[in-house]
């Protein structure tokens, strides 16, 4: 008897093969990331079979405000966005810092023109925020973050979770099972 989580592999599996290989989802962070905001989807998404990556201002380890420490695989200049399924964009502090690179924007602009899907968590929808992304879509975000939200043109809603199109936007780690609920149905899994 299959388990929900076998059924998820096999249609990851599946999509696999729509994608032309292996599914591969984007991460894009740096150090002071929120510890839980990149943990949690990196290790949901491998559980069912997607290829994760992560990339930041350098290769190597990078570690969250809590002190965990992931690996970044690649550079923001070593992505090619068409080899992702996915972009995910956790909160924290990293947004600070990636905002500012050109690269980052670039990537999450490649993602939208392409209506590839988007999630952000927390101060991730910082980095749409400026690649210019937001003015009339409907996002959540950090309630610190909220008012910057709104000057960027979007229609903020104070919800666990907020889906418009492909994008997904949760405000906090609480309301991981709304947004992970919502990211892998962006995937069909």
């Amino acid at each position: 008897m299959k388990t929900s989580l076998n059924r998820m592999a096999d249609r990851a599996e599946r999509k696999s093969a729509f994608f032309g290989g292996d599914m591969k989802a984007l991460i894009l962070s740096a150090d002071k990331f929120e510890d839980s905001e990149l943990l949690f989807p990196y290790y949901r998404l491998k559980e069912v079979g997607v290829e994760v990556v992560v990339a930041s201002l350098r290769r190597g380890a990078i570690k969250g405000i809590h002190g965990y420490e992931v690996v970044a695989d690649k550079t923001l200049d070593e992505v090619d966005p068409s080899d992702y399924a996915i972009l995910v964009l956790p909160g924290g502090k990293a947004p600070a810092l990636l905002r500012k690179e050109q690269k980052a924007l670039e990537i999450a602009r490649y993602f939208s023109a392409r209506n590839k899907p988007i999630a952000a968590i927390c101060h991730g929808p910082q980095i749409l925020i400026s690649a210019g992304l937001l003015e009339g879509r409907r996002a959540t975000c950090y309630k610190t973050v909220a008012a910057e939200l709104k000057r960027a043109g979007a229609l903020y809603e104070d919800r666990e979770v907020v889906v418009d199109s492909n994008l997904v936007t949760s405000r906090q780690p609480s309301d991981f099972p709304a947004f992970m609920r919502e990211m892998m149905k962006q995937l069909g899994l």
